[in-house]
C-alpha cells in the first residue's frame, strides 16, 4: 500500500463523489426543467383563466363593449396589466390606436378559444367569444407582460434547488469523507510501518466490505512472517554449525605455528590465519544479524536504566586491541552521562559494531571518538572517525547486508550497519549518517538519537 493514501482517494472516494455529484447534479437539471416547464404552463393556464372570467363577466352582465370617448386617457396607464374586451370586428372611427383607445384590428372570422396573434407590431393573448345574445367579442392582454410574470413564477419553483442542491453536494461529500475514513487511516496504518513489522492489522472499526481484504492482508503477513523466520532461522543455524569447524581450523593453524617452517611457508600460514579470523567475524556478526531481526520490534523495556558511559567502557575494553593493532586513537569524548531503559545486550551489540566499524574503515594512526549528548526530546549518541566517510548518495545503500562501499577493499564483511539499524529499530531509534568534517568531506559521524522517553 505505498502511497496509501492519495492512491485509495483517488480510485475509491473520488470516484464516488464524483458519481454522486454527477448523479445528483442531473437529477436536479431534469427537475429543475420538469419544475420550470410545469410551473410556466400553470401560470399561463391561470392567466388564460383571466380572460375566461372576464369573458363570462360580460356575457352575464350582458355588457355591450364599446370603444372608449375620444378625450379618456390612456397613458397614465400600465398597458402590460390592462385587459381589453371589445367586439369581434369592432371599427374605431377614429382610427385610433389601441394605446390611444382604439380597438385592435382583430379578424371577424376568427373562431371562438384561445389565440396568440401579432396585431399591430406587438403579440397578444386574444380569448373570442360568442355571448348568450349571439354576439362574438374579443378579450385580449398583451403577452409580454403575461410572459415575464409566467417566468418570474415558474424560476421561483427552481430556488429551492438552487440552494438545496449545493447544500446536498457538500453533505454527501462529507459523507463519502466520513465513511472512507477508516480505510483511510488503515492505509496510512500501513504505510508508517517499518519493513520488519509483520503484526496483523486490526479489523475493529472497519467496513465489513474491506474485513475480507484486510484478513487477506493478514494471512499474508502471517506467511512472509514465516518465510522470514525460516530464513533467520537456517542463517543463524548455518552460522553456528560454521563456529565450530572455524574454531577447530583456528587451533590448527596456532599448533601449526608452534612447528618449524620456511619464511614463504609461515607468510601463507598468516594469510590463512586472517582468513580464518575473517570467517570467525563473519559467523559472529551473522549470528548478531540474526538475533537481532528475529526478536520482537518492540521489546519490554529493561528493569533497570543503563549506564551509556558503561557500555561505553566496555566496548572499549573488548576492541581496544584492535585499535592498538591499527594505533587508532580510541576514546570517549565527555564525561556526561545518561542512563537508557533498554536492553543492554542491544545497546552493547550496537556500539560494538559501530565502533568496530570505525576502527576498521579509519586508516592507521587515525582517531575514533565515542560521545552522548542530550537534546530537547532525546539522547543522541554518536561514533566520530577520522577515515575516509561515506558519501551522501552511498549512506542508505552502506545499511544493506553485505554490502560495501566502492573502493573500500576487503575490510570488514558489509554486515555491520545492518546489525546497528535492526538493533535501532527494535528499541525505537533514528540512525544518521554525515561527514565528521563537513569542509573536507571526510570522516564519517554516526548519531543514533532516542527518545527522552527511553530515559529514567
Amino acid at each position: 500500500m505505498d502511497g496509501g493514501p492519495g492512491r485509495l482517494n483517488a480510485s475509491l472516494q473520488r470516484r464516488l463523489a464524483l458519481a454522486l455529484v454527477l448523479c445528483i447534479g442531473v437529477v436536479a437539471l431534469v427537475a429543475g426543467a420538469f419544475s420550470f416547464a410545469t410551473a410556466y404552463d400553470e401560470a399561463r393556464e391561470l392567466q388564460d383563466d383571466v380572460l375566461l372570467q372576464v369573458a363570462l363577466l360580460v356575457d352575464r352582465q350582458r355588457l355591450d363593449p364599446v370603444p372608449a370617448a375620444p378625450d379618456a386617457h390612456f397613458k397614465a396607464h400600465d398597458d402590460g396589466t390592462r385587459v381589453i374586451v371589445q367586439r369581434l370586428g369592432a371599427v374605431d372611427p377614429a382610427g385610433r390606436h389601441v394605446d390611444d383607445g382604439g380597438v385592435l384590428p382583430i379578424p371577424p372570422t376568427l373562431a371562438d378559444g384561445l389565440h396568440t396573434l401579432e396585431l399591430g407590431g406587438e403579440s397578444f393573448r386574444v380569448l373570442v367569444r360568442t355571448t348568450a345574445a349571439g354576439t362574438r367579442i374579443a378579450v385580449a392582454q398583451e403577452s409580454d407582460l403575461r410572459d415575464e410574470l409566467a417566468q418570474g413564477s415558474a424560476l421561483r419553483t427552481l430556488l429551492p434547488f438552487l440552494v438545496l442542491v449545493p447544500v446536498l453536494l457538500l453533505l454527501v461529500a462529507r459523507l463519502v469523507r466520513t465513511m472512507f475514513g477508516p480505510i483511510t487511516a488503515l492505509a496510512q496504518q500501513v504505510d508508517a510501518r517499518a519493513e520488519h513489522d509483520l503484526q496483523p492489522m486490526a479489523t475493529h472499526g472497519l467496513p465489513a466490505e474491506v474485513r475480507p481484504f484486510v484478513g487477506a492482508i493478514n494471512r499474508l503477513l502471517a506467511r512472509v512472517a514465516q518465510a522470514m523466520a525460516a530464513q533467520q532461522r537456517f542463517v543463524a543455524d548455518a552460522a553456528h554449525e560454521l563456529r565450530s569447524p572455524l574454531a577447530a581450523l583456528s587451533l590448527q593453524a596456532e599448533r601449526l605455528a608452534q612447528a618449524d617452517m620456511s619464511a614463504g611457508a609461515r607468510e601463507r600460514l598468516g594469510a590463512l590465519r586472517q582468513g580464518i579470523e575473517r570467517g570467525r567475524r563473519l559467523v559472529d556478526q551473522l549470528l548478531a544479524l540474526a538475533r537481532a531481526q528475529s526478536a520482537p520490534p518492540a521489546p519490554a523495556p529493561a528493569q533497570a536504566p543503563v549506564s551509556v558511559q558503561r557500555v561505553f567502557r566496555e566496548v572499549l575494553e573488548d576492541l581496544m586491541p584492535l585499535a592498538q593493532a591499527r594505533a587508532i586513537d580510541i576514546g570517549v569524548e565527555g564525561a556526561q552521562d545518561v542512563q537508557l531503559r533498554v536492553a543492554e545486550r542491544d545497546l552493547h551489540t550496537l556500539l560494538r559494531n559501530l565502533v568496530d566499524n570505525a576502527i576498521r574503515h579509519t586508516p592507521e594512526g587515525g582517531r575514533v571518538d565515542l560521545g552522548v549528548r542530550t537534546t530537547a526530546g532525546a539522547v543522541v549518541l554518536s561514533v566520530r572517525d577520522t577515515g575516509a566517510g561515506i558519501a551522501p548518495e552511498e549512506r542508505e545503500r552502506v545499511f544493506d547486508p553485505f554490502y560495501r562501499v566502492p573502493g573500500s577493499g576487503p575490510i570488514g564483511s558489509g554486515l555491520g550497519l545492518s546489525i546497528v539499524r535492526a538493533v535501532a529499530e527494535r528499541i525505537g531509534a533514528s540512525v544518521r549518517l554525515d561527514y565528521s568534517d563537513a569542509a573536507q568531506r571526510t570522516g564519517l559521524v554516526v548519531e543514533v538519537s532516542l527518545a527522552r522517553g527511553d530515559g529514567p
